[in-house]
């Protein structure tokens, strides 16, 4: 077995759903990352390409990206749907391929562009033809479990398990005020920014409120009414963006005198109950930790993709001696979630955390619909 590092990994600005880039297609997107990587790291092919995409076209948006960013048509292509957790999955595939000795040097990471998600149909032979709200065949959410055809699946889910847990509104409101806070320092010491790729002259992520109040947070309405506790301050936002990384194999690393950022150590992938998702960060990053015979308490970063609060307390609540390496530079509340690849921007993430803690273990892990979960650990290069 071939161990795995992470030659560099970079993202664009973190956009909100018809901001700046509401006219970019997610694989253009996807393309200015993968051109950058290529520069930056002095490549001009790689064995292959996997890209996350949650709600684009369809088809293989993926070998698109490819040829847009200039690879040879030689490079093979292939996109992953796992909704949230897609770019965390397109990595932890490029891993095991790179640790199997199926090829040396992969790029993996995932795109999306939540502006120009299209409106889909289902054939009229299709028994959810008359089931989706309208009756027209026509929906935006996929379906994710048996007997749910909800758009707001994923918000109900996170309410159900609130509930369930008994967290409270001010809970939840003092995880967005950390976010904010934390990524608003992050912003302003630009610890970032050398992972960010400026698209068209925009190198800002444009969703952090480094005056984001008690105040402002207890007006806003409740999602799903009286008797719950998700806001649109405690609920990501939805976004335009792309991340993705270079994995290479120990072999390549030693023969062309490589320094990588981080060796990749191991990966999880756990399914649970599609109906309450939220659960699926902590469960898998639990998987992954016994796995390796790790503990929280033995890493200096720790990343998870907070698309609810409700993901922040129930960590908080196991763990709350780890917060203070826990999304170090704030969130998915603060910066947004843009489905595709949120996976790969909390890779890009987790190694500038590991870096300011001095290096290190440190462990992504990202819930996804349908009650799906993945999570990477990592061991920063000295």
């Amino acid at each position: 077995m071939q161990d795995v590092y992470v030659l560099d990994v970079l993202r664009t600005p973190i956009v909100g759903k018809n901001g700046k880039f509401k006219a970019i297609r997610p694989e253009v997107l996807g393309a200015e990352v993968i051109k950058s990587l290529l520069q930056r790291c002095r490549l001009t092919a790689v064995d292959g390409i996997l890209g996350g995409n949650a709600v684009g076209t369809g088809g293989n948006i993926t070998r698109l990206m490819a040829l847009l960013a200039g690879l040879p048509e030689a490079v093979p292509a292939c996109t992953v749907d796992m909704q949230c957790a897609s770019a965390a999955a397109a990595m932890a595939m490029a891993y095991a391929n790179i640790a199997c000795g199926q090829g040396e040097l992969w790029l993996a990471g995932g795109m999306e562009s939540s502006s120009l998600q299209p409106l889909r149909t289902y054939a009229p032979a299709d028994e959810r033809y008359k089931l989706v709200p309208d009756g027209n065949g026509e929906y935006y959410t996929a379906q994710f479990a048996p007997g749910d055809m909800a758009p707001d699946t994923m918000l109900r889910g996170a309410e159900r398990v609130a509930a369930e847990e008994g967290i409270t509104r001010a809970e939840l409101e003092a995880w967005a005020m950390r976010s904010h806070a934390r990524a608003a320092a992050a912003a302003k010491t630009g610890v970032l920014q050398d992972r960010i790729v400026p698209v068209q002259g925009w190198s800002c992520d444009d969703g952090i409120r480094p005056r984001m109040s008690w105040r402002l947070l207890s007006r806003l309405p409740l999602l799903l009414g009286k008797g719950t506790t998700l806001t649109a301050g405690t609920a990501c936002c939805i976004n335009d963006g792309a991340a993705f990384a270079v994995l290479a194999s120990g072999d390549y690393v030693r023969r062309q005198e490589r320094r990588p950022l981080a060796r990749i150590v191991g990966k999880a992938a756990v399914g649970g109950d599609p109906t309450q998702s939220p659960r699926g960060a902590m469960r898998t990053a639990d998987v992954l930790l016994a796995r390796l015979g790790w503990r929280y308490e033995d890493l200096q970063a720790i990343e998870f993709n907070e698309a609810f609060a409700v993901i922040d307390v129930l960590f908080e609540r196991v763990h709350p001696d780890c917060v203070a390496n826990y999304n170090r530079f704030g969130g998915a509340l603060a910066y947004g979630h843009p489905y595709g690849a949120s996976g790969a921007i909390l890779l890009a993430h987790l190694v500038e955390s590991l870096r300011s803690a001095g290096g290190g273990r440190g462990i992504l892990s990202i819930a996804g619909a349908g009650g799906m979960g993945e999570a990477i650990a990592l061991e920063l290069v000295e």
